[in-house]
């Protein structure tokens, strides 16, 4: 216990440092305050989430000790809990009822054990990241016209140029900011949530102690309902107003949810073919240079979860599921 308090005390320093970079505002220090979480993931995965739960009220106090409770409250909303919830859910298992255990138990196995599906984790990646921007939006105002005025002073404010001048057409710029900053922060948090979940399962892979097995990722696969909310978040965000602003956070965090669902399933069904390498290397480099192709991918991985592609192509005899 002593090991994992003395891991939690030093995760949650270095988290806290990352996030407290934010307030010098340049460039890096944005770069920074995104991988706070990742030193709270790695105590999580490989000691326990009680480390990670250590970590983020440690990281917490000092931070209000040294910045107030503002940045105590926002480190614990935005990087303290989400990460600690993902790491519980990622080492999440129960022991798996099948035939020849109570066999295998005798003779000394351990028992196989069901681990927390990836694709679940994946979903709750953008349900956190969702959450972070909607906790947000109140700050700004209560309503569509409030948020839109708060927000674009904020911006405004930013963007002013020796406190005076401002940049060229910088108004037109706030408007557009305005609009398209709800969905992109939600978008954002996500891509950082999922991918600082993976470097933490592989950095504490690599050192030996992670307990659960790799999982195949290219077989991972999104409960239903999430399709539906995320139809049904589409379909709001058509209404207007503050529940339509709200509702494009949750529709950006979980389209990119689907994304990555997408990329599961493309690595899948490319399985077995001869231009797999080709085909794969030019997904990814269309989505790093275009970023619109990611939408494909979205669609994808909301066909997958609503009608099952993989499923379809195996039984006409497509590429093999296996590696």
């Amino acid at each position: 216990m002593m090991q994992i308090g003395l891991i939690g005390i030093g995760a949650g320093a270095a988290a806290a440092l990352l996030f407290a970079s934010v307030v010098s505002g340049s460039l890096l220090s944005i770069m920074l305050f995104y991988v706070a979480p990742l030193p709270l993931l790695i105590a999580a995965l490989g000691w326990s989430h009680w480390a990670a739960a250590i970590g983020a009220l440690g990281g917490a106090a000092a931070l209000a000790s040294v910045f107030g409770g503002f940045y105590c409250l926002v480190f614990l909303a935005v990087v303290g809990l989400p990460a600690w919830w993902l790491g519980y859910l990622a080492m999440l298992g129960r022991p798996v009822q099948a035939q020849g255990q109570a066999q295998s138990q005798a003779q000394g196995q351990a028992p196989a054990v069901e681990w927390y599906p990836p694709g679940r984790l994946v979903v709750w990646a953008a349900v956190l990241s969702a959450g972070i921007i909607l906790v947000a939006i109140p700050t700004f105002g209560t309503d569509s016209e409030t948020f839109r005025t708060g927000l674009r002073g904020a911006l405004g404010q930013l963007l002013q140029v020796d406190g005076e001048s401002r940049l060229e057409n910088v108004d037109r710029l706030i408007d557009f900011m305005v609009i398209a900053l709800p969905p992109t922060a939600a978008v954002l948090t996500t891509i950082t949530n999922t991918l600082n979940l993976y470097l933490a399962a592989r950095v504490v892979h690599f050192s030996g102690r992670l307990r659960r097995p790799r999982p195949d990722l290219a077989a991972m696969d999104f409960p239903k309902p999430a399709a539906l909310v995320l139809g049904a978040a589409v379909i709001i965000t058509f209404v207007g107003g503050i529940a339509g602003v709200m509702a494009g956070v949750v529709s950006a965090s979980l389209l990119i949810a689907f994304g990555v669902l997408g990329f599961a399933v493309l690595h899948s069904i490319t399985r077995g073919m001869g231009s797999r390498a080709a085909v794969l290397t030019g997904t990814y480099a269309a989505v790093l240079v275009f970023g619109w192709p990611i939408l494909a991918l979205c669609m994808l991985g909301v066909a997958e979860t609503a009608i099952g592609v993989r499923g379809r192509l195996m039984s006409r005899g497509g590429p093999p599921m296996r590696s």
